[in-house]
């Protein structure tokens, strides 16, 4: 298993529930295949440029060790959930 993080760039109109829902979300997509080691929301952002006619975003980070091809499975659904306006995963060095 391999140790990663991943930020996504979710909506800022989305309330605390969708905010809980969406980390709920995401957090068992990874349990399934690897271990959630932290979430953290760092609040809402001035975005460099506009994303999708916004000018803020709502981030959270995740850090997690997962095996490397359930990475494929999990950006997937990022790119269909209609909140996130970006997201990135990156695997850190040991």
């Amino acid at each position: 298993m391999n140790q990663y993080e991943s930020i996504i760039i979710v909506n800022p109109n989305l309330d605390e529930a969708g905010l809980k829902a969406l980390e709920e979300k995401f957090t068992g997509l990874i349990n399934e295949n690897g271990k959630v080691e932290s979430v953290e929301n760092m609040g809402k952002k001035k975005l460099a440029y506009e994303i999708k006619k916004f000018t803020e975003g709502t981030y959270l980070l995740f850090n997690f060790e997962a095996k490397p091809d359930s990475i494929k499975e999990l950006e997937r659904v990022y790119r269909i959930t209609d909140d996130i306006m970006k997201f990135i995963v990156v695997k850190k060095e040991a």
